[in-house]
């Protein structure tokens, strides 16, 4: 149980989306963006605008740098945007997964750097990119201006779920390396569902896009290994966030996958949990705020909704200048 739907709902489910083979993109020519050395590893940085802070938008799991594309060229209109992929996904060089929060925050710093990406930085990190967010904010909070979180888990998540929701994460959880491949039908069908939520991309990069994610799984299942086992202490004991302007938005939508083991009831209870963690994590700082995104997903609230995405780094943008 990472967070709230998709990748985030009990046992860890491979969206639907998800396909079948490793991935073959690390370390080649992306279709957007550069190449950075950071200690040894080539990492996929994209960068765009001018002004600060600059916007950095860190991707959930199963999700890569160019998946926020639209948001990356909106922002830009008005501050310098920047998507990018961890090591061990989309277009940079390989990792062994999972990884601490720790180091890729820290490697996300020495990528800021060597791409001269000027600080401080609105750091918009999704689901498992939120978790990375707040540990960077922990570790080096003078370098952050705002944070964004979109949909994000929560350490202490089983205190606010319905009674049994550990134990059915546990039994739940899938095994990438036993999982079968997807049939032609279902290759083809998620093929036109992701042709059809990236219509707006450039034909090239929607293109690399799609190919990429009908043929990597593992990785999302691979990043999400250690929640219980080291991320969540890692965030418990971390520290407090600095005291920067932060908006939490919550994908409102019905979560699918939830559907197939929980109740309406559980489901209605596991929602209401949810937004009950959402509301703490943003009264957890002065200048925190929760917003909902009614009928958003999780995975995919940055392309359903982008306007209120887009309102979020507005709204933070202006309060980070105002000080």
């Amino acid at each position: 149980m990472h967070g709230q739907p998709a990748e985030s709902g009990p046992a860890s489910p491979v969206s639907p989306v998800s396909p079948a083979s490793p991935v073959t993109t690390a370390g080649t020519a992306p279709p957007l963006g550069r190449h950075h050395d950071v200690d040894g590893r080539r990492l996929l940085l994209h960068r765009a605008g001018t002004g600060g802070p600059s916007v950095v938008f860190l991707p959930g799991a199963g999700l890569v740098g160019l998946d926020f594309l639209n948001l990356q060229e909106s922002a830009a209109g008005f501050t310098t945007a920047v998507v990018y992929d961890r090591a061990g996904t989309g277009w940079s060089d390989p990792a062994d997964l999972p990884r601490s929060a720790a180091e890729v925050a820290g490697e996300l710093r020495g990528l800021l750097r060597a791409a001269g990406v000027p600080g401080p930085y609105l750091l918009a990190g999704h689901s498992l990119g939120a978790f990375y967010a707040r540990r960077y904010a922990q570790l080096f909070p003078g370098e952050v201006a705002g944070l964004l979180l979109l949909d994000p888990g929560h350490e202490d998540i089983f205190d606010h779920l319905p009674e049994g929701a550990a134990e059915l994460n546990e039994r739940m959880k899938p095994d990438p390396e036993t999982m079968p491949d997807l049939t032609g039908e279902q290759l083809a069908s998620a093929r036109a569902a992701l042709t059809g939520l990236l219509a707006a991309w450039p034909d090239g990069v929607r293109e690399a896009l799609v190919a990429y994610h009908l043929t990597d799984w593992r990785t999302q299942l691979h990043e999400t290994a250690n929640f219980e086992t080291e991320i969540y202490d890692e965030l418990r004991n971390g520290g407090p966030l600095p005291d920067v302007p932060l908006i939490l938005l919550t994908a409102g939508g019905r979560n699918p996958y939830w559907a197939h083991f929980m109740t309406e009831e559980q489901m209605r209870a596991a929602h209401d949990g949810i937004r009950a963690m959402h509301t703490a994590l943003a009264a957890s700082v002065p200048r925190g705020e929760r917003r909902e995104l009614p009928g958003a997903s999780h995975q995919y609230l940055h392309i359903e909704q982008t306007d209120a995405v887009l309102d979020a780094l507005r709204d933070l943008l202006a309060a980070t200048r105002a000080r």
